[in-house]
């Protein structure tokens, strides 16, 4: 299996292929992104050897590498993750290693995520979706 640290970006207003965009920090797969609109944010994943807890970031307007944001809590593998924000707060949802762990971070700012809580039950491939 490869392992990929490619950002690719689509117009959306215009049909048509991806285009580089920039590189994030690792090489990771399975990773959980989500946006404020100005930011991208995307955490977790996993390489050959074991979950990632590195947090990325990168302004959408302008092209470029991704600059490292923080870290999750603990390492998740995000096939099982995922993210999603109300354009102040992003949450990355459980992952494998930690079956209800819910984090947050404050998307205009850089940091550590902080805990937010626990799901009521341990499970697989969660989706997300914010009130905004």
């Amino acid at each position: 299996m490869a392992y990929y640290n490619v950002i690719d970006y689509v117009t959306i207003a215009s049909a048509g292929n991806a285009s580089d965009f920039g590189d994030l920090n690792t090489s990771d797969n399975y990773r959980a992104g989500t946006s404020n609109g100005t930011r991208g944010v995307i955490g977790g994943g996993s390489d050959a050897s074991a979950a990632a807890n590195e947090i990325d970031y990168f302004t959408i307007a302008s092209t470029g590498n991704a600059t490292d944001f923080g870290d999750l809590t603990v390492a998740r593998t995000t096939y099982t993750d995922s993210a999603d924000c109300n354009g102040t707060r992003a949450c990355f949802g459980p992952g494998e290693q930690d079956n209800d762990m819910i984090d947050y971070i404050t998307v205009a700012s850089t940091g550590n995520a902080t805990d937010f809580g626990d799901t009521t039950i341990g499970a697989y491939s969660r989706g997300a979706c914010s009130g905004d």
